[in-house]
């Protein structure tokens, strides 16, 4: 609920020619509540600030424009308005009221700290204002659930984040651990792989090497130290027997050429 003022001023006979005279924003006034009752804000704005035009520190004309910004829901206005008129120390009755009407401009504003010490100044100026005190409990129980619902949203949501930091850290240990340990597994392997390798290698290396310290240094000639056959079958010795019996029958054949040579010699010359 807003707060609404309105002055009344007393007038006798011919007197309010007088008042008009001494209060030129009067008319301007009673126009914009008229307005503002019927719900027209913008023209009662505008009937508050023709009043302002003629006396710019008219309380009343201030403290109901200050409404009629709120009813049109410019609460940042509204709040500034009537934080001015609540410092005013020449209307410190009034000053309650202003106070009461900035927080509620404060709230609508979720501004709720703020609204709170609003009320909580009205209600030093009034202490028996039972709107104001509706207020100030009411926001005040709004501060304490959003801060026990930022408490446990901070508190899930460090759980959440510790969760997660914990989960990666996990992962990227178990990571770096896996990865060293399938570096040293592929070590050991290859190191095995290697010397198995190795180990055959100088295995087949010393099998061939002691088969050619075995065989004989001559090819033709075999282990028992006889002659090894030739590539067409006949041995060394075979062909040496061969060669000389061509050579007894070489010898055998010259014999008899030479005895005939003899005989035919004889015959045709002198018997020596």
């Amino acid at each position: 609920m807003i707060r609404f003022i309105v002055l009344l001023l007393l007038s006798v006979g011919c007197g309010s020619v007088a008042v008009g005279q001494k209060y030129p924003e009067r008319r301007e006034i009673r126009s914009g509540n008229k307005l503002y009752e019927k719900g027209s804000y913008p023209e009662a704005e505008v009937a508050y600030r023709r009043a302002l035009e003629k006396k710019a520190d008219s309380y009343e004309a201030n403290f109901n424009l200050a409404n009629t910004l709120y009813k049109q829901k410019r609460y940042d206005e509204a709040e500034k308005l009537n934080g001015q008129l609540a410092a005013d120390s020449t209307h410190l009755q009034e000053a309650a009221s202003a106070y009461f009407n900035q927080g509620n401009a404060l709230f609508e504003q979720r501004k709720l700290q703020e609204a709170l010490e609003a009320y909580k100044n009205s209600l030093r100026l009034n202490p028996n204002d039972q709107e104001a005190k509706f207020n100030y409990a009411y926001t005040k129980k709004l501060l304490d659930q959003n801060k026990d619902q930022n408490k446990d949203q901070n508190k899930d949501q460090n759980k959440d984040q510790n969760k997660d930091q914990n989960k990666d850290q996990n992962k990227d240990q178990n990571k770096d651990q896996n990865k060293d340990q399938n570096k040293e597994q592929n070590k050991d392997q290859n190191k095995d792989q290697n010397k198995d390798q190795n180990k055959d290698q100088n295995k087949d290396q010393n099998k061939d090497q002691n088969k050619d310290q075995n065989q004989p240094q001559d090819p033709q000639q075999n282990p028992e130290g006889g002659e090894q056959p030739q590539q067409g079958g006949m041995s060394r010795e075979e062909a040496e027997r061969m060669l000389e019996a061509v050579q007894s029958n070489e010898n055998n054949t010259k014999k008899k050429v030479d005895e005939q040579k003899a005989v035919v010699v004889g015959r045709s010359g002198k018997n020596w």
